[in-house]
């Protein structure tokens, strides 16, 4: 079964059983080609399988929301398309409201919820044999739990459908399960999904739902459940939404949970950090993300060979299509030394005059910045990019289309996953890159954060996951000082997060579940300014945006459309 057939077929498929623009639950609105024939043609039946697929990942996609998803919507970077009242402009100004934000978390969720439910529904008289029909339904399963989690991270506790598929005649259940209801559930069809899938994928079937995907997502669920958002100081401290929004009471054994769910990821031994510092320091990490196939990706969402984040990401004369999001200085100085100091420490060697020399090697590979090398369809060869105001006449002060305040607001450009001999509007170029989804570096981190929360002070264990992913990165030495207390451990495992996993959607979600987001998302954020004069460059830190935070905007409020319907569909909290 070739993937670019089934994606394009998939496509045409979306709408044999779409749900109709009434609501999440309302009527299947169908063509000609009913259950009936569907399910009884093997193609057709696998199409639709296909069509649930075709939306994993679109919650990570950088240009969710127009100029910015969710980098833009929280303390990562600055979106573009200001002009527009999109949703991460809300989250930046503190506007958030049920009537105006974007409800696909919630519409895409149910809909695809939903179409795994028909698909289970008839699986018993399509006519594969006894070993598809089982893969079929594990992998349906799995597709179900991630829609969940989907929801889980958005709203919290939502409304559990079971196997059900609800006709327009029907009495649809609107009451949110508790938030350990739905934890539950995501961790049962995870667990019940796994018994008939293998650990990896080969051939055609790359790609597809395995078991490390099961333990993956599990392992990400459950470290969120972990968390202090959801562990006992949720945003509802009292009432009926207490148990919807979080567990009402702390229990640090939940990290064992998480704990234990990345651990049998790693002990299966299929999975490894990409890693290649030969090439250069930390090459393994810019490579792992052009490889359409590696050891790295559990879960990716399948694309064919594309150009799609160089036409996001690249800056205006470099073959930008659609703008995505713009990198604050905050996120460039979460990136220390090549020596693994931050460089805030005195000791790091870090020069402000030449702020770039010898940092973190995934800082080149994740923000383009001033005299950045990117790929130019002029000469098929990589150039540098113009950021800098030319101040060497005093009296006529130029800049380029690439420039700060003309094509970046905050002196920075997004770099991640971009490939360097890739050209956004040169035909001829494109990589086989897929989009991540779950990768073996988030399974390490994982671990590596429970482990220490319920340890309380961080083992041999807890240093060694995090180590290896320094390591990869290319810092030397890429060892931790001994004798670290949690405290400092957990800081750092937050700093490696923040770097290792930026602009895959993790930190819109990770400064919420750490509740952070109060510090983190309700200050002033900044930008670099270079000038250049006759002496050489200098770096001027700017104003870029104050965002402003509340407490209500650690859950996204269930869009008012939907709530409207029932009066058991409860609001979350300040909205």
């Amino acid at each position: 079964m070739k993937k670019r057939y089934l994606l394009i077929v998939a496509l045409a498929t979306i709408g044999f059983f779409s749900c109709s623009k009434q609501g999440f639950l309302d009527q299947t609105q169908s063509t000609d080609l009913n259950e009936q024939v569907v399910f009884a043609d093997s193609v057709y039946t696998l199409n639709f399988l296909s069509s649930i697929y075709s939306d994993i990942g679109f919650s990570t996609w950088p240009r969710r929301f127009g100029g910015g998803g969710l980098d833009a919507s929280t303390d990562e970077a600055e979106g573009a398309g200001l002009g527009s009242a999109n949703t991460f402009i809300q989250f930046a100004t503190g506007t958030v409201n049920s009537n105006m934000i974007t409800r696909d978390a919630w519409s895409t969720s149910y809909t695809n919820i939903r179409r795994v439910n028909i698909l289970l529904k008839n699986l018993n008289q399509t006519k594969f044999g006894n070993d598809i029909k089982s893969r079929v339904k594990a992998e349906s399963r799995f597709l179900r739990a991630y829609y969940y989690f989907i929801l889980l991270e958005h709203y919290a506790g939502v409304p559990l459908m079971g196997d059900s598929v609800y006709r327009a005649t029907d009495i649809i259940p609107f009451e949110r399960n508790s938030y350990e209801e739905c934890v539950d559930y995501i961790v049962s069809e995870c667990d019940a999904a796994t018994e008939d899938l293998p650990w990896v994928h080969e051939g055609e079937n790359y790609g597809r739902i395995n078991k490390a995907a099961c333990f993956g997502l599990k392992s990400r669920v459950l470290l969120y459940a972990a968390s202090p958002l959801y562990n006992g100081e949720s945003v509802a401290s009292d009432g009926a939404l207490q148990g919807i929004v979080g567990y009402p009471n702390a229990d640090p054994q939940r990290w064992k949970r998480a704990e234990d769910a990345a651990a049998q990821v790693l002990a299966s031994g299929q999975y490894s950090l990409h890693i290649n510092n030969t090439t250069e320091p930390g090459f393994g990490f810019y490579q792992v993300f052009q490889l359409r196939k590696n050891t790295e990706y559990i879960l990716a969402r399948m694309q064919a060979a594309n150009r799609d984040l160089e036409g996001i990401f690249h800056p205006p004369t470099f073959g930008l299509g659609s703008p995505g999001a713009y990198p604050y200085l905050e996120t460039v100085n979460a990136f220390g030394m090549k020596n693994g100091l931050p460089i805030t420490d005195p000791t790091s060697g870090y020069d402000p005059l030449q702020p770039y020399k010898d940092r973190d090697p995934r800082l080149a590979n994740t923000v383009t910045r001033d005299q950045s090398l990117v790929f130019h369809r002029d000469g098929l060869a990589r150039r540098p990019v113009n950021i800098f105001i030319d101040k060497t006449n005093p009296n006529n002060a130029i800049s380029g289309q690439d420039a700060i305040y003309k094509g970046t607001p905050t002196g920075y450009y997004t770099y991640k996953m971009v490939h360097r001999n890739v050209a956004a509007d040169w035909f001829s170029t494109e990589t086989p890159r897929c989009m991540p989804i779950i990768r073996y570096a988030e399974i390490l981190l994982n671990f590596a954060e429970a482990r220490n929360e319920r340890l309380g002070t961080p083992d041999i264990e807890v240093y060694a996951a995090v180590e290896s992913i320094r390591e990869r990165a290319g810092l030397s030495p890429y060892k931790l000082p001994l004798n670290l207390s949690q405290e400092e451990m957990r800081r750092i495992i937050q700093n490696e997060r923040q770097k290792e996993l930026a602009f895959e959607g993790h930190r819109f979600f990770d400064v919420r579940r750490w509740k952070i987001a109060e510090l983190v998302e309700n200050s002033q954020l900044h930008g670099t300014e270079p000038i250049r004069n006759a002496a050489g460059t200098t770096y001027n830190t700017i104003n870029v945006r104050k965002r402003v935070f509340s407490n209500r905007m650690y859950l996204w409020p269930i869009p008012q459309s939907e709530v409207a319907k029932s009066t058991d569909l409860l609001q979350n909290p300040g909205y």
